[in-house]
């Protein structure tokens, strides 16, 4: 059985670990987020720890070639402030090392960790797949002492993922749609990590991913060499209205037109800031939310009623 902890104190410095956090019930623990944090909405009140370097307004293309410019110098995208972290005291400070674009650098957090009094455990996350992120709960729950929790959580959360993967066990190899994925559009980057792996369990094929790999970039005839049955965009940190304001880049792709996603009325987009980007509980909601747009006559709406949207 858990102990209670009154004396736990915990930071999280991405929006993914903020939601696990909850996830577990230790939002009352949670004593500062990062400038990202917005899941669940109470935790915008808490005072924030961090901030990036990357001006707000920019355009897709004006942001990528900014974090470029600052990742060939060597210049951090996000700043920790020492003294916001000092005055919070905490006991946890829960980040990444999994992409440079994402947070503060797991370096630099352990650096300042060093500094602050009674020394703050970090609890480092880099899942590359499903079952990875999974173990993240697992992870948290046992730095916390709160392990019965975690285990319960991701009980749930497996128990959703298999439903899905036996629905789409059922689905004969030549029902399954070629799927596109995209996580940025101008320039193109395909979605990576556990995307391939989503797109696999939702009874697609991924044909731009590469199984628990990293998003790479994409030269602008990939989609039309793809000829995706379904296109579906989930841009990074980028929520609906954001979406929309980029999707008609699409159609400047060589052989637009004519690609069958696009014939079929194919193409969908989702909150990618919510889903799908986010190593937390809502990517098995992002999971159910594919499943649906590929094999809607398989799978029902995502028990949270999200969907994917057409375009």
């Amino acid at each position: 059985m858990s102990q209670s902890q009154p004396d736990i104190r915990i930071v999280s410095l991405l929006p993914s670990a903020t939601e696990i956090v909850c996830a577990l019930g230790l939002q009352r623990y949670l004593v500062g987020v990062s400038h990202e944090c917005d899941f669940p909405a109470e935790v915008e009140d808490l005072p924030t720890v961090t901030n990036t370097a990357i001006s707000k307004g920019l355009d897709s293309k004006a942001i990528d070639e900014k974090v470029r410019e600052l990742l060939q110098t060597d210049a951090a995208l996000y700043h920790l402030d020492v003294d916001a972290l000092l005055a919070l005291k905490p006991t946890h400070i829960v980040t990444q090392a999994i992409c440079d674009v994402c947070a503060v650098s797991s370096a630099e957090v352990e650096a300042v960790a060093c500094r602050l009094p009674g020394n703050p455990q970090v609890v480092n996350l880099e899942p590359m797949s499903l079952q990875q992120v999974l173990d993240t709960f697992t992870l948290i729950g046992n730095a916390t002492q709160h392990e019965s929790e975690a285990a319960s959580v991701v009980q749930a959360l497996q128990a959703r993922v298999d439903i899905v993967v036996e629905r789409s066990a059922a689905i004969a190899d030549k029902d399954k749609p070629r799927v596109a994925m995209l996580e940025w559009i101008d320039p193109l980057f395909n979605a990576g990590h556990w995307t391939p792996e989503l797109v696999a369990m939702a009874g697609g094929i991924d044909c731009l991913g590469h199984l628990n790999q990293p998003s790479v970039g994409l030269s602008d005839d990939a989609v039309h060499e793809a000829q995706p049955d379904v296109l579906f965009v989930a841009l990074c940190g980028f929520d609906l209205s954001r979406t929309e304001k980029d999707l008609p880049l699409l159609e400047r792709l060589p052989g637009w037109a004519g690609l069958p996603c696009v014939q079929a009325g194919r193409v969908y987009y989702t909150d990618g800031n919510a889903y799908f980007s986010r190593a937390g509980p809502r990517l098995v909601e992002s999971l159910e939310i594919l499943a649906h747009a590929l094999h809607p006559d398989v799978h029902p709406i995502s028990p949270c009623g999200e969907v994917a949207k057409t375009w």
